[in-house]
């Protein structure tokens, strides 16, 4: 277990009453956010297209003394995400919305990857993100207040060859976070997104599949599925699942946050409010024009008005 994860123990109460809706469920960040919040005090509503996967997932949780319900859905069907929200609503509210339903989809140069299961990989990683957004919001809306969790990875912040589709559908997330942030606001709910760092789970199984096709990652996969070198423990992310989901980290939206990276474990009021104030942790392009705030801050006015020119 990491130093980072430690930082951030668990707090057995610290979600006590909330109801938690985590897509992906099943495995890996999902399973782990599952477990995680149910330490916590949440009630858990799981899902992933695979019945029996979420059902034993929400069994283990429940022999634990854990409330764990679990709904199968494909999260790219609008009319199963309706049903799965409907059910999910039973509980009588959504506090937290998790959406952590990802894929990799084809691997190799992009030139070659077929259409369909490009677009495949959009539909489930971005669109399926919207679509569970969309279901959940008005809820929320209703009510005042909720947390929502989103999914970034590899590629969102800089290119990742030979995995086009993953990159592309995982920056998207994290526009759509951004944007979304912005829109509600004004109604009591926080939409952040989790870069989770390298996490060795069956996700991985693609990249080890794909061989030589995988380029530069599968070295990487490799060494950390030997040796755990340059891995992110499963924990980390779904520690910090947990911090930007409860009021710990209130009023902070609209970031993507590194799991293994930027240190949120120690983030007092002052950071989270100096952090929220400033264009840090998000999708800009670094010139004058787009982090005009920051440069106001470094440089004289003078100065920052000669930039422009």
């Amino acid at each position: 277990m990491s130093p980072g994860f430690a930082a951030y123990p668990i707090d057995s109460g610290r979600l006590k009453g909330n109801i938690a809706l985590i897509t992906g469920g099943g495995r890996g960040i999902g399973e782990a956010i599952a477990a995680r919040f149910s330490a916590e005090g949440a009630t858990v509503v799981l899902a992933s297209r695979t019945q029996s996967e979420i059902e034993q997932v929400a069994a283990r949780l429940r022999a634990s003394g854990a409330k764990a319900d679990a709904f199968a859905a494909n999260v790219t069907d609008p009319a199963q995400v309706a049903s799965l929200v409907e059910r999910a609503l039973r509980h009588g509210r959504i506090d937290i919305l998790v959406n952590a339903a990802g894929i990799y989809g084809p691997i190799g140069p992009m030139w070659e990857q077929d259409p369909e299961a490009w677009k495949a990989a959009l539909d489930i990683n971005t669109y399926g993100t919207f679509l569970m957004c969309r279901a959940v919001v008005p809820h929320m809306i209703r009510r005042g207040s909720g947390a929502i969790v989103n999914f970034s990875g590899g590629g969102a912040t800089a290119p990742l060859p030979r995995f086009s589709a993953y990159a592309v559908s995982k920056a998207a997330v994290v526009r759509l976070t951004e944007t979304l942030a912005e829109e509600v606001r004004e109604h009591g709910i926080r939409v952040n997104v989790i870069a989770p760092g390298a996490i060795d789970t069956t996700l991985q199984d693609a990249v080890l599949a794909a061989g030589e096709r995988a380029g530069r990652l599968l070295e990487m996969i490799q060494r950390i599925r030997k040796t755990g070198e340059g891995g992110t423990p499963i924990e980390v992310p779904a520690a910090l699942a947990s911090f930007l989901a409860c009021g710990d980290s209130a009023p902070l939206t609209g970031k993507l946050v590194s799991a293994p990276h930027d240190g949120w474990q120690k983030w007092d009021r002052e950071r989270i409010a100096d952090v929220s104030a400033k264009p840090w942790f998000t999708l800009r392009r670094l010139d004058p024009f787009t982090v005009k705030p920051l440069v106001d801050e470094v440089q004289p006015k003078t100065q920052a008005a000669d930039t422009k020119k």
